[in-house]
């Protein structure tokens, strides 16, 4: 969202072959153009879970299993003019494909993909939360989450 009034809540779906990661190259802002995980905005009601397995299905075609959050960043972007143009919570989720990562193919908000060896990535033009991420993972400075996801009904 373009000026929010609020800040907004995205995920990432993090998918590690071996030493290789799922990447995608985003066709929309913010980071247009640019490499990324998979990955898009919490929809109202949807567990972190449920919206990263659902960002990587639309984008990639590729299935998964959530094994946990591994890394949390928040990103903020300011015009020339010193207003927000962006707030994100960015949070990634670890999941563990079922879809063999070669069948995987661009769609939706995904102008291109790539599976990676994740030493290699630090090359690409990645958006700057997706170079945190990588630099994290090689560095092993990563730890594994587990979100529960709550929800009731009230009387009221």
């Amino acid at each position: 969202m373009k000026y929010p009034s609020k800040p907004e809540v995205g995920v990432g779906a993090v998918v590690i072959e071996g030493e290789n990661i799922l990447l995608i190259r985003r066709k929309y802002p913010p980071g247009a153009g640019k490499w990324s995980v998979p990955g898009g905005h919490v929809k109202l009601g949807e567990s972190l879970y449920e919206a990263a397995t659902r960002e990587l299905r639309e984008e990639t075609g590729v299935e998964g299993k959530p094994l946990g959050i591994i890394n949390i960043d928040e990103m903020v972007e300011y015009d020339m003019e010193g207003k927000i143009r962006y707030h994100y919570v960015l949070i990634d989720v670890l999941i563990e494909p079922s879809t063999p990562l070669k069948m995987a193919k661009a769609s939706s908000d995904a102008l291109e993909l790539k599976v990676v060896p994740l030493k290699e990535c630090l090359n690409l033009n990645l958006t700057r939360t997706s170079r945190s991420l990588i630099e994290k993972l090689i560095s092993g400075s990563t730890c594994m989450l587990k979100s529960n996801f709550v929800t009731y009904k009230t009387n009221h």
